[in-house]
């Protein structure tokens, strides 16, 4: 931190400079203006230099004649803060925050003057994760002033509600809380900013910092919030009631509360028509249960129960297992680790480089291992097809836990077979069952039953036929629609 003092104000009175910077930036110094008795001090990195010299400076020198509060209220700038004793810790936070300190020895109190650089902000790109064919092409950056353009434009109405908190001791990241006042339920609102306003963390470089302190369950694998960076994702979570917030330096929106088959529903559903997009999440929704079982029903079927393979699938089924020393179970996780080592390192490498090492190196260890006898090249199409169905998941954080959730249950049916599988599978029931996303149930509407709500849940059911927004999120408005009628054009007047 910069500030400037000149040699003659130190010499003046060195014991009360020393005594009013006791608690400041051993670095802090005072500037002279050269305009009157007027000092000033700031950090050259964080402020306009060129808006001090040509804007506040030009007023000083033309205003030089007022004390500093008349000066206060005439400086022609919007951003501008005036405290009559300012203490060192109040100078220090103006300061840090891209003020300019302004004081007149011959007057009491001191005037800030908000002229922070403009900083070289990443331009609107292209969503890159949660990309369309259909639909808007603009997506978050991490600005957030930008951020909330994105989403006010998309949603000109005064109902938006946007709150602003700090967050991190030594960060002070700023933190926008969104909601529509004459929708949101007010128990979703005040529960989200009351676990934002109670996180005392260093440093908050991320909206993802703040997801994993603010989930209602932070043992579990399953995410509880969406994090997307669509602005129209969360503009159309907002219309529906439920609460978002945007982080200063974060390229992503998160809202909720969110169910489980939310994750499942790509943003794009609503550009098609709903028989496609009906048709899209169903298959999404297979490859889940596709990724997750696939494996483990290999590997307890070739262990425990080979009578339920067909005569004519056996035989295929035992000539490829005639070489392979390992049992299946460790076969199956040889494959797996293989194939998430190949995604992890393809995900580092930088790009072009990344999709070669996936393509180049899936091929050649996969026939490698088949060759070498290590593994059979029928586990190795589940494997493979089983890698490429958790793709499907539209949200990332979801495809991670599904990733996840593949070992367990290949370990398990090494065990005792389908007996196993059948336990691991109450099991994560039962854990989704007691899951909540900011106090709502995290299987609705699946359980608590709402059958209401199942129009946009498994399918998508056309748009006139969803005309109330869902009763999980016990909003204030619940009409969606109010009225709709196919009309031609002979039919208007």
């Amino acid at each position: 931190m910069r500030f400037f003092k000149t040699e003659k104000s130190v010499k003046s009175n060195p014991a009360v400079e020393q005594k009013e910077n006791k608690h400041l930036d051993t670095n802090i110094l005072w500037q002279e203006t050269g305009i009157s008795d007027w000092e000033s001090g700031y950090i050259e990195s964080l402020i306009s230099q060129e808006r001090f010299n040509k804007e506040v400076l030009r007023f000083l020198q033309d205003h030089q004649q007022l004390s500093s509060k008349e000066m206060f209220e005439q400086l022609p700038f919007g951003n501008k803060y005036w405290e009559d004793e300012p203490d060192n810790k109040t100078i220090n936070e103006m300061i840090l925050q891209g003020c300019v300190a302004l004081k007149k020895r011959s007057s009491s109190g001191m005037l800030f003057i908000h002229i922070m650089k403009e900083e070289m902000a990443r331009s609107i790109n292209v969503p890159e994760i949660e990309f369309s064919v259909i639909g808007p092409k603009e997506a978050f950056n991490e600005e957030l002033e930008t951020n909330l353009l994105l989403i006010q434009k998309r949603l000109p109405t005064s109902a938006l509600q946007i709150e602003f908190i700090e967050i991190g001791l030594r960060t002070k990241t700023k933190v926008a809380v969104l909601y529509l006042k004459d929708i949101a339920n007010e128990e979703n609102v005040e529960t989200l900013k009351k676990r934002l306003a109670g996180i005392e963390y260093d440093h908050i470089l991320d909206s993802s910092y703040l997801i994993q302190m603010i989930e209602d369950n932070k043992m579990s694998i399953f995410p509880q919030f969406i994090d997307t960076e669509r602005p129209d994702r969360i503009v159309a979570s907002l219309i529906e009631g439920k609460v978002a917030f945007l982080t200063q330096g974060s390229p992503h929106g998160v809202y909720g509360p969110v169910s489980i088959l939310e994750f499942f529903a790509a943003f794009d559903d609503y550009f098609l028509s709903w028989h496609i997009a009906s048709l899209f999440r169903l298959m999404r929704m297979f490859a889940v249960f596709f990724s997750i079982f696939a494996t483990p029903i290999y590997v307890s079927v070739i262990t425990f129960h080979p009578e339920l393979i067909p005569d004519d699938l056996l035989s295929t089924l035992t000539t490829s297992r005639t070489d392979i020393p390992f049992p299946p179970v460790l076969e199956a996780l040889f494959l797996e680790l293989t194939i998430e080592l190949l995604r992890e390192a393809g995900a580092r490498l930088p790009t072009k480089v990344g999709q070669t090492i996936g393509i180049v190196g899936g091929i050649v260890i996969g026939t490698a291992s088949v060759e070498a006898g290590l593994t059979s090249n029928v586990l190795l199409i589940i494997v493979s097809l089983s890698a490429l169905a958790s793709f499907t998941t539209p949200v990332y954080r979801m495809s991670n836990a599904i990733r996840l959730v593949r070992f367990p249950m290949i370990i398990l049916s090494g065990f005792w077979g389908l007996l196993s599988l059948a336990l691991g599978l109450m099991m994560i029931i039962s854990h989704l069952l007691g899951l909540t996303s900011l106090g709502r149930p995290y299987l609705a509407p699946i359980y608590p039953p709402i059958l209401s709500d199942w129009k946009d849940s498994f399918i998508r059911l056309p748009f006139y036929v969803q005309k109330k927004r869902p009763k999980q999120l016990m909003v204030k408005e619940k009409q969606k629609m109010s009225w709709w009628k196919k009309r031609d054009i002979d039919e208007f007047e």
